[in-house]
C-alpha cells in the first residue's frame, strides 16, 4: 500500500468514504498546523518570514545541506535571512522537524527518527500517533498511481518511492520501484455501513505501502497496531476454515470452543459486508504476485514539465520483443495512469483557475486600499506567478495585510496553497484553496469593482506587532474543517466543489431517522458538481443513504431521482443513475432491491430507449425470475408495466409475453394482482398498438385454455385455468375499447354540445384505473359519444365491415362456447371462472350486444324447445356446464324484469327437461349453487322450485325435492320457515313414494343448519313419521336414504335432536336390519349403519345413550357383519371394546366432564387401532370416506 501523499489524510481524491468520520483525517492536519504555528514563533521573535526559514524544505541549504535552486525567492529570502545577517540561527525543535518530516513524506526518515527517540527515552507524540494510525498508511482511489506533488520528484512516487531517501528520488528520470505486497493483514475486510461503521468502498482499488517500508513499520514491536475485533473474527474463520479442510478436526473443536461467541458455519456472522475472502492457502500462494519490477512501471509527478511526460515513453522501449503477453498488460497500465493524471490534472485545474479569481479579487482589494507594504505586495506577486517551479516549502504561506481604526484592528490572512498534492484531488485537499478567517478578503460576490473597505488604523505599530497580537485570536484554519470554514464559495462552481468536499463527511454523522433531509443536497450537487467521480461518489451516497429505508424514505430518493432525470437528460442518467441500481440488484436487504426495483419504473420515461428496451428490461427480468421477496417482485411488475407503457421496439413483444405468463404464475397473490392491474393493461395497451390483440394475445390464451381441457381428462390443472382465464378477464376492456376505436362511427365521435351522460353500473368495476374503458379511450365524455354511437349502430345499422367487432362475434364467443362445454360441469371453481369472465363480458359490451349476440348463440346450442322436453331421449348438452354458466353468465347480467323472467323460464325448462329425461342432474344443481350464492337470486330460485313443486311429473317434483337440500343452507331462516319447509311437507306427502324419499335429504339439512326450534320440531315430526308409520316398514330405499341422511348430519346436528332422535333410531334400524332375510338389502343397511356409526363415534355421547343405544345399536350391527363382512366385524369389534372400557372407566374420571369424556371416547388408541384396521378392509374408499370426518 503506498504511503499517502501530504495533506490525504487518508481519504483525499475523489474516493473520500462518505462513512468515514472526520476523526480520522487530521493528523497531518495537526502536523500542518503545528508546523505553521512554529513558524510564526520563529518569524515573530527571530527576525525570520513565516514559512522560509520555519518550515524545513528538502531543498533548504541549511537544514539538509542541499545545494540551493536557482530561481526560488523563498528560499533564497531564507538564505539571506540565516547566512546574511550574521546571527546565529534560532533552533528548531524536534517536533517541527517530525512535522516537516511528515509533511513532506519522508515517512522512512521520520520512522527512524521515531525509532531513535523511543531508544532514547524521548518518544514524540506526533510521530507516535501518526504511525499507530493506520488509515495514514492506505490511499483512496481518488489517487492516480505513481503522481507526486509537483517540484517533489519522489514524493509519492508508485509503489514505494516514498521508501527511499529523498536524494535518491529526486534524482530524475525514470526510478525503481520496491515491489509491494498484500499479505493477509494488509487486507482491510471492513467496510463503512451507512450507520457510519467501517466499511470499504468496493470500487476503491487495492493499493499497498511499500515493500521495504512495511518491512520497516512491521518489524518493530513497539509499534505493531493491534488486531481489530472484526479483522480477529475474520481470521479466526479462515483459520478454522483451513483447520477443517486438513483435517485438524480436534484443533478446530478447541479453536472453536475459545472462540464460542462466534458462529464459523456462516460467514455473515463475522460482520463484514463483503463476500468471504479466499482461504488461507490461496493468499499464501498469492502472497508473492504483487512485487513489481522497476521496468514494468515509472514514477510521474503531477507537473506538466515536458521531460517528466517523457519519462513514461521508455517503458514501452524497454520491453523485449517477444514478451507481447507482458506489453499489453503494461500498456493497458500505462494507459490507465495517463487516463489517472489526466482526471488529476483537470482538478487541479479547477481549484488553480479558483485560486487565480481569488488572487485577483485580493490584489484589487489591496490597490484600491493602497495599504501594501513591499514585503506584503512581493508576497502577493509570487503568488500570483503561473510559474510551475513552486515548492512544498512555500505552502502555507500567508501574507499579512494590517489595517486599524479608532483602536480596532483587523487581519487578513491570503493563505497561498503552492503544494500541488498528487495524491488527493485539488478541491479536496484542505490546503488546496486560499483560506481566510473570518475577518478576511471578501468572498466571490465582492467583486474588484464592490471590494469591501476596511478603516485604516491610525497608529503607527509595525506589521509583524500586528500579526504577532493577531496571533492570540484562537481560529483554526488550518484543519479540514477549519480550512473550509475560513473560505467562503464565489461562484456557483465553488459551491459544488465545496458540498462535493463536506457531504462525504456529513452523512454519516446525521441521525438515520433523518437522512432524508439531505436528499435535496445530496442531489443538487450530484446534478451541478464538475466531476463525474464526484457525482458518482454522491450518488452511490444517495442510494445507500439509509441501510433499510421504509416506503417514505424510498419514495422521497425515488422523487429525489426523477428530479436528477429530468435535470441532468438521459444520458447522465444512463452513465450516473442506472449503475447504481445495477450495484444492488443483489442486495441482502429487500428494501434496497425494492428500491431498486422502483428506480426502474421511475427513470424509465427519462432514460434512452435502447437501454430501455435492453439493460432495464434484463435487470427487471433478472429481479422477477430470481428475487424471493414478494414485495420486491411486485415492484419489478408494476416497474415492467410502466417499461410497457414506453417501450417501442416490436422485438420485444415476445419477450414481453413471455414476462407476463410468468407474472400471472408467480406464486404470490400479491404479484398476480399487481400483474392485473399494472402489467397487463400496459401490455395489453401495446399489443393494440402493433394490432396483435386479436391476432395473437387473446388467441394464445384460449388456446393454452384448450390445451388444458385436453390435457386434464382425468385431473384439470384448475390453478393455471383460473390465471389463463383471468388474463382474458382483465383483456376485456382493452378488447372493448379497440372495438370502439375502430369502429366505423369512429371518425364522427365528435365532442361539441351537451356531452351524454354514462351510467354508473354501465362498466363492471375495473380491478385498477388502466383498466377502466373511459382511461383507455381517453376520457370519459369521449367514451359517452362513443357509446351512444355503438349503441345506435348496434340497434340500427348492423355490423357490415366492422371487422373488430364481427372478430368478437363470429371466434372468439364461438371458441368460449365450445370451451365452456368441455369442462368439468361438477367443478364448481371453473363453473365459477367462467361465469364471472361471462357476466363481465356482457357487462362490458352492453346489452344490446348481449341480447342480439351472446345470448342467440347459446339457445341455438342449448336448442330449449317443446319438442326436446317431451323427448324420453333427452338433450346432452345440457348436461354440460353451458347450462350454469349461460344462466349464471349471460342472464344475470341485467336484472329487469323480462330478464329475470327469462332466467326463471331457462331453469324451469332444464329442470323440466333433466328430470323427464333421467339425465344426471349436475348442470342444475350447479346453476343453483352458483346463483344461490347470491341472495338476490333466492326468491327467484324458490319460484323456480315451486314450479317443480306443482308440476304434473312425479319426475319433477321429484327433482325439485332434491334441490331444495343444495338451497337451504344459504336461504335466511325466514324464507325457510315461509317457503321451503311447507313445500316440503307438501312433497312429503305426495302420492309417489320416491318423491317423498326425495324429501328426507332437505328435511336432513334443515336439521343441520336451522336453530328455531318450532321448525326443528316439525321436521321431526315428518322424519317420525317416515320411521315409524307401518307403511314405510319395508320401504328398503327410505331406510337407506335415512340412515345416509343421519350419519351426514348427525355430527353437526343440533345435540338434543342427536341424543334424542338419530341415535334411538339408528339403534331401532340396526335391530330391524338383524331380521332382515334378503342378503343384498340386509349388507346395504349395515354398511350405511357403520358408515353413520363412524362418523357419531367423533361426537360427545352421554353414559345413558352409550350404554342404551349407540353400544347395542354396534353390537347389532357386529352380528350382521359377522356373515356379510368380516373385515367390518373386526373394526366393529374394537370400537366396542373401546366403548366398553371407556364406560367402565368413566366412574374414576369426572362425572360429567364432558370434554374428558368425548376425548376418552376417541382416544388416540382408539383412532391409531380403528385404522390400522380399516388399512386392512377391501372396501371401496368411498365407503369409508367420512369415517372421521366432521362436517365443516
Amino acid at each position: 500500500m503506498a504511503a499517502m501523499a501530504p495533506g490525504g489524510g487518508g481519504s483525499g481524491g475523489g474516493g473520500v468514504n462518505p462513512f468515514l468520520s472526520d476523526s480520522d483525517e487530521d493528523d497531518e492536519e495537526v502536523a500542518a498546523s503545528e508546523e505553521r504555528r512554529a513558524g510564526l514563533r520563529l518569524g515573530a521573535g527571530g527576525g525570520l518570514d513565516p514559512g522560509s526559514a520555519g518550515s524545513l524544505s528538502p531543498q533548504d541549504p541549511v537544514a539538509l545541506g542541499s545545494s540551493v535552486r536557482p530561481g526560488l525567492p523563498g528560499e533564497a529570502a531564507a538564505a539571506a535571512a540565516l547566512g546574511g545577517s550574521g546571527e546565529t540561527p534560532a533552533r528548531l525543535s524536534i517536533d517541527a522537524i517530525a512535522a516537516q518530516l511528515l509533511r513532506d513524506q519522508y515517512l522512512l526518515t521520520a520512522l527512524e527518527l521515531h525509532t531513535e527517540l523511543l531508544e532514547s527515552g524521548r518518544e514524540l507524540p506526533r510521530l507516535r500517533d501518526y504511525f499507530s494510525n493506520p488509515g495514514n498508511f492506505e490511499r483512496q482511489s481518488g489517487t492516480p498511481p505513481g503522481l507526486g506533488a509537483p517540484g517533489i520528484p519522489g514524493a509519492a512516487g508508485v509503489g514505494g518511492a516514498g521508501g527511499r531517501e529523498p536524494s535518491t528520488a529526486s534524482g530524475g528520470g525514470q526510478l525503481n520501484r520496491a515491489g509491494s505486497i498484500s499479505t493477509l493483514d494488509s487486507l482491510d475486510f471492513a467496510r463503512y455501513s451507512d450507520d457510519g461503521n467501517r466499511e470499504t468502498d468496493e470500487r476503491v482499488a487495492e493499493h499497498e505501502v511499500p515493500l521495504q517500508e512495511r518491512k520497516n513499520y512491521k518489524s518493530s514491536p513497539e509499534i505493531q497496531e493491534p488486531i481489530k475485533p472484526l479483522e480477529k473474527r475474520a481470521l479466526n474463520f479462515l483459520v478454522n476454515e483451513f483447520l477443517l479442510k486438513n483435517n485438524y478436526k480436534l484443533t478446530s473443536i478447541t479453536f472453536s470452543d475459545e472462540n464460542d461467541d462466534q458462529d464459523f458455519e456462516l460467514w455473515d456472522d463475522v460482520g463484514l459486508n463483503i463476500p468471504k475472502p479466499p482461504d488461507l492457502l490461496h493468499l499464501y500462494r498469492d502472497y508473492g504476485n504483487h512485487q513489481v519490477t522497476g521496468k514494468d512501471l515509472v514514477d510521474a509527478a503531477s507537473g506538466v514539465e515536458e521531460d517528466e511526460l517523457e519519462a513514461l515513453t521508455p517503458v514501452l522501449g524497454s520491453l523485449p520483443p517477444n514478451l507481447e503477453a507482458s506489453q499489453s498488460v503494461e500498456n493497458s497500465l500505462l494507459v490507465q495512469k495517463l487516463e489517472d493524471k489526466i482526471s488529476l490534472l483537470n482538478n487541479e485545474k479547477w481549484s488553480l483557475m479558483e485560486q487565480i479569481r481569488r488572487l485577483e479579487s485580493e490584489m484589487d482589494f489591496l490597490k484600491n486600499e493602497q495599504f501594501a507594504t513591499p514585503a506584503v505586495c512581493e508576497r502577493v506577486q509570487l503568488c500570483a506567478d503561473p510559474s510551475p517551479h513552486k515548492d512544498s516549502d512555500e505552502s502555507g504561506q500567508s501574507a499579512v495585510v494590517h489595517s486599524s481604526d479608532k483602536g480596532k484592528s483587523k487581519d487578513t490572512h491570503l493563505s497561498i496553497s503552492d503544494e500541488v498534492d498528487s495524491s488527493i484531488p485539488k478541491e479536496n485537499s484542505p490546503h488546496s484553496v486560499p483560506s481566510r478567517e473570518k475577518e478576511g478578503v471578501p468572498s466571490s460576490s465582492s467583486s474588484s469593482k464592490n471590494a469591501v473597505h476596511f478603516d485604516k488604523p491610525n497608529r503607527k505599530l509595525s506589521p509583524a506587532f500586528h500579526q504577532a497580537l493577531l496571533s492570540f485570536c484562537r481560529m483554526s484554519a488550518d484543519s479540514r474543517l477549519g480550512s473550509e470554514v475560513s473560505r467562503i464559495a464565489d461562484s456557483e462552481q465553488s459551491v459544488m466543489l465545496m458540498l462535493g468536499r463536506c457531504l462525504p463527511h456529513i452523512v454519516p454523522n446525521v441521525l438515520l431517522a433523518k437522512r432524508e433531509e439531505l436528499i435535496p443536497l445530496i442531489l443538487c450537487t450530484a446534478c451541478l458538481h464538475p466531476e463525474p467521480k464526484e457525482r458518482d461518489q454522491l450518488l452511490h451516497i444517495l442510494f445507500n443513504l439509509i441501510k433499510r429505508p421504509d416506503d417514505e424514505q424510498r419514495q422521497m430518493i425515488l422523487t429525489g431521482c426523477v428530479a436528477f432525470a429530468r435535470h441532468v437528460g438521459p444520458t447522465r442518467v444512463e452513465a450516473e443513475l442506472l449503475p447504481q441500481c445495477w450495484e444492488q440488484i443483489n442486495h441482502k436487504y429487500p428494501e434496497r432491491r425494492l428500491l431498486v426495483a422502483e428506480s426502474c419504473g421511475a427513470l424509465a420515461p427519462y432514460l434512452p430507449k435502447e437501454i430501455r428496451s435492453s439493460l432495464v428490461l434484463s435487470m427487471l427480468q433478472q429481479m422477477l425470475m430470481e428475487d424471493k421477496a414478494d414485495l420486491v417482485r411486485e415492484a419489478v411488475i408494476k416497474s415492467l408495466g410502466i417499461i410497457m407503457g414506453y417501450i417501442d421496439d416490436p422485438d420485444k413483444y415476445q419477450q414481453g409475453f413471455e414476462l407476463l405468463l410468468s407474472a400471472l404464475g408467480d406464486p404470490s397473490e400479491r404479484v398476480v394482482s399487481a400483474t392485473h392491474q399494472v402489467f397487463l393493461p400496459a401490455y395489453a395497451a401495446w399489443t393494440t398498438e402493433l394490432g396483435n390483440l386479436q391476432s395473437h394475445l387473446i388467441p394464445t390464451l384460449l388456446n393454452k385454455i384448450e390445451k388444458l381441457l385436453r390435457e386434464g381428462e382425468h385431473g384439470l390443472d384448475e390453478h393455471k385455468l383460473h390465471m389463463y382465464l383471468s388474463a382474458l378477464q382483465s383483456l376485456i376492456p382493452s378488447l372493448f375499447a379497440l372495438v370502439l376505436q375502430n369502429a366505423p362511427f369512429a371518425s364522427k365521435a365528435k365532442l361539441h354540445g351537451e356531452v351524454p351522460q354514462i351510467e354508473v353500473t354501465r362498466f363492471p368495476r375495473p380491478m385498477s384505473p388502466l383498466q377502466d374503458v373511459s382511461t383507455i379511450i381517453g376520457s370519459r365524455e369521449q367514451l359517452a359519444v362513443l357509446l351512444q354511437l355503438y349503441d345506435y349502430q348496434l340497434e340500427h345499422e348492423g355490423t357490415t365491415g366492422w371487422e373488430s367487432l364481427l372478430w368478437v362475434v363470429n371466434q372468439l364467443l364461438p371458441q368460449l362456447i365450445e370451451i365452456v362445454g368441455k369442462i368439468n360441469v361438477t367443478s364448481t371453481a371453473c363453473v365459477h371462472e367462467f361465469s364471472r369472465f361471462f357476466w363481465r363480458l356482457c357487462r362490458t359490451f352492453g346489452k344490446i350486444f348481449t341480447n342480439t349476440k351472446v345470448k342467440p348463440q347459446f339457445q341455438e346450442i342449448l336448442r330449449l324447445s317443446e319438442e326436446n322436453i317431451d323427448s324420453s331421449a333427452g338433450n346432452g348438452v345440457l348436461t354440460k356446464a353451458t347450462v350454469p354458466i349461460y344462466a349464471t353468465g349471460v342472464l344475470t347480467c341485467y336484472i329487469q324484469e323480462e330478464d329475470r323472467k327469462l332466467l326463471v323460464g331457462f331453469l324451469e325448462d332444464v329442470m323440466t327437461l333433466l328430470s323427464l329425461s333421467h339425465a344426471p342432474l349436475d348442470s342444475l344443481k350447479a346453476s343453483f349453487v352458483e346463483l344461490g350464492a347470491n341472495p338476490a337470486y333466492h326468491e327467484l330460485l324458490l319460484t323456480v322450485l315451486w314450479y317443480g313443486v306443482v308440476h304434473t311429473s312425479a319426475l319433477v317434483r321429484c327433482t325439485a325435492a332434491r334441490m331444495f337440500e343444495l338451497l337451504v343452507k344459504g336461504v335466511n331462516e325466514t324464507l325457510v320457515a315461509q317457503r321451503v319447509v311447507p313445500a316440503l311437507i307438501t312433497l312429503s306427502s305426495d302420492p309417489e313414494i320416491s318423491v317423498r324419499i326425495a324429501t328426507i335429504p332437505a328435511f336432513g339439512t334443515i336439521m343441520e343448519t336451522v336453530i328455531q326450534r318450532e321448525l326443528l320440531e316439525r321436521v321431526k315430526m315428518q322424519l317420525a313419521s317416515f320411521l315409524e308409520d307401518p307403511q314405510y316398514q319395508d320401504q328398503h330405499s327410505l331406510h337407506t336414504e335415512i340412515i345416509k341422511t343421519f350419519g351426514r348430519v348427525g355430527p353437526n346436528a343440533e345435540p338434543r335432536f342427536r341424543d334424542e332422535f338419530v341415535i334411538p333410531h339408528l339403534h331401532k334400524l340396526a335391530l330391524v336390519n338383524n331380521l332382515q332375510i334378503v342378503d343384498s338389502k340386509r349388507l346395504d343397511i349395515a354398511t350405511h349403519l357403520f358408515e353413520a356409526y363412524s362418523a357419531l363415534s367423533c361426537c360427545f355421547i352421554s353414559e345413558d345413550l352409550m350404554v342404551n343405544h349407540f353400544l347395542p345399536g354396534l353390537r347389532c350391527l357386529r352380528t350382521d357383519m359377522e356373515h356379510l363382512s368380516p373385515e367390518h366385524e373386526v373394526i366393529l369389534s374394537s370400537m366396542i371394546k373401546e366403548c366398553e372400557q371407556k364406560v367402565e372407566n368413566k366412574t374414576v374420571q369426572e362425572p360429567q366432564g364432558s370434554m374428558s369424556i368425548a376425548a376418552s371416547l376417541v382416544s388416540e388408541d382408539t383412532k391409531t387401532k380403528f385404522l390400522n384396521k380399516m388399512g386392512q378392509l377391501t372396501t371401496s374408499g368411498a365407503m369409508l370416506a367420512n369415517v372421521f370426518q366432521r362436517k365443516k
